[in-house]
């Protein structure tokens, strides 16, 4: 018969029962260079800066904004490129100032998660948007990357919205800040000059491509490195963007040929 050591006594002492301590675990998310949102901000320093130009050889005739604004009645003649051309002119340095650094402030984070193409087309939709609900609300002349921007804002809030698990109690908050600034914002554009039916159409704009074309992120690879990446790809975000295009391309066809 053979023998075996006895086991070991039970330990009756509770400091012996300790969890685990917790496994840090490191999130790497995309690196994603903001080329495009530079890009954007140098192309629109540039046409203002030739805006300035013209205005100081041809004794203040602003020959950009003459050509490229938002003027309901050379669209009816044909002049669809105005429906675009007006996000790269402003009216003031202090009106692009504002701009750009709201451009320099989203652009960067948005971009990093939506990647170069689809950040790019977020920003014309929200544009496009923008200046056909300005065509068919308003009469006025308007210029500006305002519609774009606010492309951007609602972005933002979507994408947290979405992805809401990852900011944990963080989200609620940052939520109802951004709500804050659309909020405010679109009291401000009652002020006169100013085209607010341009931010909402960019603000419905953003909303639509962003619910249905923005970053839905999962994490992928094992503890205690893990990355994010997102479900959805440029070829989704590509059609979403045709169909806005066309629903509201036909909106204003509809009203010009009225």
């Amino acid at each position: 018969m053979s023998t075996y050591p006895p086991p070991p006594p039970v330990s009756t002492n509770p400091e012996s029962y300790r969890e685990a301590p917790p496994i840090q675990v490191q999130i790497k998310s995309p690196q994603v260079k903001p080329i495009a949102t530079y890009a954007l901000v140098g192309i629109t320093i540039f046409f203002y800066s030739f805006q300035a130009l013209s205005k100081l050889l041809f004794g203040g005739a602003d020959f950009p904004a003459a050509l490229g604004a938002k003027v309901n009645q050379y669209i009816e003649l044909g002049q669809i490129w105005r429906f675009i051309t007006p996000v790269f002119l402003h009216g003031s340095i202090l009106h692009i100032a504002l701009n750009m650094y709201a451009l320099f402030v989203l652009g960067p984070s948005l971009e990093r998660f939506y990647g170069h193409l689809r950040f790019l087309m977020l920003y014309f939709i929200g544009g496009f948007c923008g200046n056909v609900a300005s065509y068919i609300m308003s009469t006025n002349n308007s210029l500006g990357a305002s519609t774009a921007i606010f492309a951007l804002i609602l972005a933002q809030a979507v994408f947290v919205y979405q992805n809401r698990k990852y900011f944990g109690s963080r989200a609620k908050s940052m939520l109802l800040n951004m709500g804050f600034i659309v909020i405010l914002n679109l009291v401000l554009g009652l002020s006169p000059g100013i085209d607010n039916w341009g931010h909402l159409g960019g603000l419905v704009g953003g909303a639509i491509f962003s619910w249905f074309a923005g970053p839905i992120m999962e994490l992928e690879g094992f503890p205690p490195i893990l990355s994010m990446k997102d479900k959805r790809d440029n070829k989704r975000a590509f059609m979403i963007f045709l169909v806005i295009l066309v629903i509201a391309g036909g909106i204003a066809v509809a009203k010009i040929i009225s």
